[in-house]
C-alpha cells in the first residue's frame, strides 16, 4: 500500500486517507476517488487529497475484517457488516464469555495493522452484549497479513459464547434468632433474580437450624431434586470445618474448596454430593452487588466445573466493585443514591432539507426551536444538560445564550448522528448512570414529558431504557442507561441508538407522551405545520 498526498487530477481510483470537505462536497474516508469525483474537486479548487493506492496482493480494509471474522466459530455469536474497517461481535445469547488470551495476543502481535480488542475471559454477558471488536487499522493490507491472522483465530476456539442452561436449584438457608425472616426473604427475592439471566429457577426453600446435623439433612433431599443446591447461612463460615463444610460432608458429599481470593466473595464453600454441586453462599451474596459466588455461579451455569484450580486463579481481577457493564442482577426496587441522569440534546445536523433555512433556528411562540428544547430539557431537572452542536454551530451557541447547559462541539457532524452521540457520551464524565437523548427538533416535547421518562428510569433502578411513546408506537425521547455507553461509542455513520435499544438485552420501559413523541421537523412545511415561523 502506498500512502502519501497525491495530486487530485490523479486521484482516480485511489482511496482516501483523510476526508475532503469542500463548498458542495463531501468525501469520507476510505472512499474511492471516481473520475466524477476528480471533475468535482477541481470544481471546488481542491488540488491535491491524501489517499492510498493498493498494491498488488493488497486488500481493502473491510475485506480483511470479513475474512478474519469468517475464521472465527459462530456458535452463540453475531457479527456486524465490515464497515470502516471493523467487526463487532456480539453474544447471541446469555452466557459465559471464554477467551483464550494467549490466542488474542498472538493474534494481536501479527501486525499493529490488524487487532482485535475483547471484554475480559469469562465475562458475564446477556444476548446482543459486544464482545469483541476486530479493527483493520490502515486503509489495506496485503492479503497474506491478513490469512495468517485468520489462521490464528481458526486454529482454536480463541473466544466463544458458552450460553447458559437451565438448571434446577435447591435452596437451603439456616436460622438463627439473630436472623430477621424479613432478610431471608429478601435473600430469596435476590437470589432468584440472579437466576434469571440463565432461566434457571428455585424449586423450593428449606429454612433448618443453625446446625451441621439439620443442614446436611436438608441437602441431602434437596440434591435427590436439583441440579445445583446453595445454601446460606445465618452465620458466616470462618473454618473448613464450620457448619455449612460439615453438612456437606455429613450430607454424604466432598468439600472442595473453602474460600476464594474475590473481594466480596472471600467466605464460599464449594462442595459436591455426588455430581450435584454443593455451594455455600458468602454473606455478601444478600447483597445484589456482583461478588465472587455470581462468577462460581455463572461458570457452573455454562456447563463448567470449577474447582479449586479455577477459584485459585481468580484473584487478579477479584477486586470488586459493581460493575456498570453487566448491569444483573440488581435489587430494582431502589437505587442506592439519587442517579445521576444527562440531558443530551441533539443540534448538530446539517437540516438538508430545510432549503437554506435552519430548523432549529426556526421560531415557536417566539423563541429559536433549539432554545426552546434546551428549555424543556433544563425544566425536567436532570444532573446536567448538554447540547450537542455542530452545522451553524456559532448561531445556534447565540440561541442558546444565558442558559445553564454545557456546549459540546461535535467537529465531525457531517457524517452523521453517530458522532453526535460519541461526542455527548463521551463528554459525561464517570459518575453519570444514565443519558436522556433528545433530538433539538422536537418542537413539543415538554419539560414534565422529560421528567415522566426520568421518573419511570429511576424506578427502573436505572437498568432499563426508557422510551416515549404514541399510541404505542415508539418515538423520541430515549433515555439509555450506563451499561449501553460503550455500544454507543462504537457507533459509525448516520445512525441513532435504535439497535441498541433492541439489541441490549435490557428491559425496555415505555412512557406514553402523546402526538410529541413523533412531531419532528424535518422540512419548511413540517416546521410551520407544527407552529413555527422560518428564519434563515
Amino acid at each position: 500500500m502506498i500512502f502519501g498526498e497525491i495530486p487530485a487530477a490523479e486521484a482516480v481510483g485511489a482511496r482516501l486517507a483523510h476526508g475532503v470537505r469542500a463548498e458542495g462536497l463531501s468525501l469520507h474516508k476510505g472512499h474511492e476517488v471516481t473520475e466524477e469525483d476528480r471533475a468535482a474537486l477541481a470544481a471546488a479548487g481542491v488540488s491535491t487529497v491524501i489517499a492510498v493506492r493498493l498494491e498488488e496482493g493488497d486488500i481493502g480494509e473491510d475485506e480483511a475484517a470479513g475474512l478474519i471474522a469468517a475464521a472465527i466459530a459462530p456458535d452463540h455469536l453475531t457479527f456486524t457488516p465490515s464497515a470502516t474497517g471493523r467487526i463487532n461481535l456480539h453474544a447471541g445469547a446469555n452466557g459465559l464469555f471464554v477467551v483464550d488470551r494467549a490466542g488474542i495476543d498472538r493474534f494481536n502481535r501479527i501486525d499493529p495493522a490488524i487487532t482485535i480488542a475483547t471484554l475480559p475471559d469469562h465475562a458475564g454477558v446477556a444476548e446482543g452484549d459486544m464482545v469483541a471488536t476486530i479493527k483493520i487499522i490502515p486503509l489495506a493490507v496485503p492479503d497474506a497479513l491478513a490469512r495468517k491472522a485468520a489462521a490464528v483465530l481458526a486454529s482454536s476456539r480463541a473466544l466463544e459464547v458458552k450460553p447458559f442452561t437451565a438448571h434446577r436449584v435447591g435452596l437451603v438457608a439456616t436460622e438463627l434468632p439473630s436472623l430477621k425472616a424479613s432478610v431471608m426473604d429478601k435473600t430469596r427475592r435476590l437470589f432468584e433474580q440472579r437466576l434469571h439471566p440463565s432461566g434457571s429457577s428455585v424449586t423450593g426453600e428449606t429454612r433448618v437450624p443453625h446446625r451441621a446435623e439439620a443442614v446436611a439433612d436438608a441437602i441431602r433431599r434437596a440434591v435427590g431434586e436439583n441440579d445445583v443446591v446453595v445454601v446460606f447461612g445465618a452465620s458466616a463460615v470462618t473454618d473448613a470445618n464450620d457448619v455449612i463444610p460439615a453438612a456437606i460432608r455429613g450430607a454424604g458429599g466432598v468439600v472442595e474448596h473453602v474460600g476464594m481470593p474475590v473481594d466480596p466473595g472471600n467466605l464460599l464453600v464449594l462442595g459436591r454430593v455426588g455430581t450435584v454441586p454443593v455451594l455455600g453462599a458468602p454473606g455478601c451474596a444478600r447483597s445484589p452487588k456482583e461478588n465472587g459466588f455470581d462468577w462460581v455461579l455463572a461458570r457452573i451455569f455454562a456447563g463448567e466445573k470449577p474447582g479449586p484450580q479455577e477459584i485459585t486463579g481468580m484473584g487478579v481481577g477479584g477486586l470488586l466493585s459493581e460493575i456498570p457493564s453487566r448491569p444483573q442482577p440488581r435489587d430494582l426496587r431502589a437505587p442506592e443514591r439519587p442517579l445521576s441522569v444527562a440531558a443530551l440534546v441533539l443540534a448538530a445536523g446539517r437540516a438538508s432539507r430545510m432549503q437554506g433555512s435552519h430548523k432549529l433556528l426556526a421560531a415557536f411562540d417566539g423563541e429559536a426551536l433549539v432554545r426552546r428544547t434546551s428549555e424543556a430539557a433544563l425544566a425536567a431537572r436532570p444532573s446536567r444538560v448538554l447540547v450537542v452542536t455542530g452545522h451553524r454551530a456559532e448561531e445556534i451557541e447565540a440561541a442558546l445564550a444565558g442558559l445553564k447547559i454545557d456546549i459540546v462541539r461535535n467537529p465531525d457532524f457531517a457524517q452523521g448522528m453517530s458522532t453526535s452521540l460519541r461526542a455527548g457520551v463521551s463528554a459525561l464524565g464517570p459518575g453519570c448512570d444514565g443519558v436522556a437523548v433528545m433530538l433539538a427538533d422536537m418542537p413539543h416535547v415538554t419539560g414534565a414529558d422529560m421528567r415522566r421518562l426520568l421518573d419511570a428510569f429511576a424506578a427502573a433502578g436505572g437498568h432499563a431504557i426508557v422510551r416515549a411513546v404514541s399510541g404505542g408506537k415508539r418515538g423520541n425521547p430515549v433515555i439509555l442507561p450506563r451499561s449501553t455507553f460503550a455500544a454507543i461509542l462504537q457507533l459509525e455513520g448516520d445512525v441513532g441508538a435504535r439497535h441498541i435499544v433492541e439489541s441490549a438485552g435490557l428491559d425496555i420501559v415505555d412512557v406514553e407522551i402523546g402526538e410529541a413523541a413523533h412531531i419532528d421537523v424535518d422540512t419548511p412545511e413540517a416546521v410551520v405545520a407544527a407552529g413555527g415561523v422560518l428564519r434563515d
